[in-house]
């Protein structure tokens, strides 16, 4: 691991860690444009990444998709919900109809609308369990076991990363890396349940749930930077890459926290 890169990558995380943190703390609504901006951030790499693998997609649609996602999540009893995903499909196949000289354009249709909505839609569960009871506690417990996981799958990864895990999506994931996320969850998930007061039981579960299948949303997203035969997804954060490798694992952890709260705790 380059001396450069570990300084900018703690930096980094040194800057946006409190500011995430202080954007949650002051309210629902303020980590709910939080929330939003990342997500639109992160359609705008993923339509760069998908111009890199050759498909053209449009951002205005793309966007479009990622507003609705988080609505449906975000706003489930909004009367206007059904027919902005009605009008979302019918006018995102109509521009693409429109458009000539493509090649592959049910594909870049699909993936205009799928990526969108895939960013939206997993994205907006992060507001959503900021908004449920005592959703401040569960949001901090989800945000630092999740970090902790990334640290210590990168650092375990780094120096004793030999057996991979799926070198077909992500070459520099191995089983090492993996296992030291897993004890890193594991023990920040304990500690904060107690911390936090939600409880050893469900500060160990998280810790372990996030760990285990937040490598599948860093997984989907190794995919798509795959296809494009990218490293990163963009280079807004010094030493991590976009908002889209940032967003990557959190996006299956904000859906996963969401429903261990709302179907195991009640809240």
């Amino acid at each position: 691991m380059r001396a450069s890169v570990l300084r900018q990558r703690v930096l980094s995380a040194l800057i946006l860690g409190p500011l995430v943190l202080g954007i949650a703390v002051a309210g629902p609504l303020w980590f709910a444009g939080l929330v939003s901006l990342a997500v639109l951030i992160a359609a705008w790499e993923y339509v760069r990444l998908m111009e890199r693998g050759g498909f053209r997609l449009s951002l205005l649609w793309t966007w479009g998709s990622s507003l609705v996602g988080l609505a449906i999540v975000e706003w489930p009893g909004w009367v206007g919900l059904r027919p902005a995903l009605a009008f979302l499909l019918m006018g995102s196949i109509t521009w693409q109809m429109a458009r000539r000289g493509r090649t592959a354009p049910v594909a870049e249709w699909a993936l205009t609308v799928a990526g969108g909505l895939y960013l939206g839609l997993l994205g907006g569960h992060l507001a959503a369990l900021r908004a449920t009871e005592r959703g401040l506690a569960w949001l901090l417990l989800l945000l630092l076991v999740t970090w902790a996981v990334d640290s210590g799958a990168y650092f375990v990864g780094s120096a004793w990363g030999r057996h991979k895990i799926a070198p077909h999506l992500s070459p520099g994931k191995s089983w090492e890396g993996f296992w030291g996320g897993e004890v890193s969850g594991i023990l920040v998930g304990a500690l904060l349940g107690r911390l936090l007061n939600v409880g050893l039981v469900h500060g160990l579960a998280v810790g372990v749930l996030i760990a285990t299948l937040g490598l599948l949303g860093d997984l989907a997203v190794s995919m798509m930077k795959r296809q494009a035969r990218a490293k990163d997804s963009g280079h807004l954060i010094p030493g991590h890459g976009g908002v889209l490798d940032r967003l990557d694992s959190l996006l299956f952890a904000g859906v996963i926290g969401y429903y261990y709260v709302l179907w195991v705790v009640g809240g």
